[in-house]
């Protein structure tokens, strides 16, 4: 059946989302809201809209909103993406700085106190999927690190603590170019294609910058920069709100004593997070 040439399709739509319009500050967040829930820039011309994009800001012009909506500059949460991040560097620094003076002081201690702050650093950023917290990735890290310090030594419990704060650099950094990408793209592709490159130059400067601190704590590196990859990936995801099954399949997997396991599920995480962080919905306001 033909639709009634005077028919509103964003009518519906708009209802059907009414609180995700309404508590939008700018027509970007509904894009991405829109794209979670499936919406893609082909269903978007069903609603008579090249993409998105486009339906976005017509569902943004039509929305009711709020005093706080309509003032964004007066609405908490303003700063630019990222900024929390960096300003919390201090802390990302906590680590590290445990598991070195743990290693000079009490060598014992080291691996113990290394484990925690890495864990500890990896559960602090979190954000959580559908409202609930990812408790059984963050268990599965615990053991996977607990694990690696068992079979490997202290010394790589060490490196991995001394890599949270370039890994926390790297994702602050990465968190900022996506969003304002995001602000820049026309088209879901588009800013796909735009987010792509800028995840893999945030996982290539902390690849470099892991094999630094593994070098640093004396360990090998080529059980320690695929451990510190693999953490760090699940912290992006994890921090971005993305579907927790795949985190803690590549998280089992790395726990098999065998030295490829931990560099195939570090690659097999990789390979999710270039498409889950590739979404315009993974970098929307919490």
């Amino acid at each position: 059946m033909r639709r009634r040439a005077g028919g509103d399709p964003v009518k519906a739509l708009l209802h059907r989302h009414q609180e995700l319009c309404e508590r939008a500050v700018d027509p970007l967040e509904i894009a991405a809201g829109l794209e979670a829930h499936g919406i893609t820039d082909r269903t978007a011309a069903r609603f008579r809209h090249r993409d998105v994009f486009s339906l976005a800001e017509e569902l943004y012009a039509r929305s009711p909103r709020g005093e706080l909506a309509e003032h964004p500059a007066a609405r908490p949460g303003r700063a630019p993406a990222g900024a929390p991040a960096f300003r919390g560097f201090g802390y990302a620094l906590l680590p590290g700085a445990l598991a070195f003076g743990a290693a000079a002081v009490a060598p014992t201690w080291a691996g113990p106190v290394a484990v925690a702050a890495t864990v500890a650093a990896l559960v602090w950023p979190g954000r959580a999927a559908g409202g609930r917290f990812p408790y059984a990735a963050h268990l599965l890290a615990a053991a996977l690190v607990a694990w690696a310090a068992h079979r490997h030594g202290a010394a790589l419990a060490v490196g991995l603590a001394l890599a949270v704060a370039p890994g926390h650099l790297a994702a602050a950094a990465f968190a900022a170019g996506a969003r304002a990408r995001l602000g820049g793209s026309r088209a879901l592709e588009d800013f796909a294609d735009r987010a792509r490159p800028l995840l893999i130059a945030a996982v290539a400067v902390f690849t470099a910058a892991a094999a630094g601190a593994a070098a640093l704590a004396g360990t090998a590196l080529p059980v320690a920069v695929p451990l510190a990859l693999l953490l760090f990936l699940t912290r992006l995801l994890l921090r971005h709100g993305a579907h927790r099954g795949p985190v803690g399949a590549a998280l089992v997997l790395a726990l098999i004593p065998v030295p490829a396991a931990a560099i195939a599920a570090a690659a097999g995480l990789l390979v999710h997070a270039v498409l889950a962080l590739s979404r315009a919905s993974a970098h929307a306001r919490p």
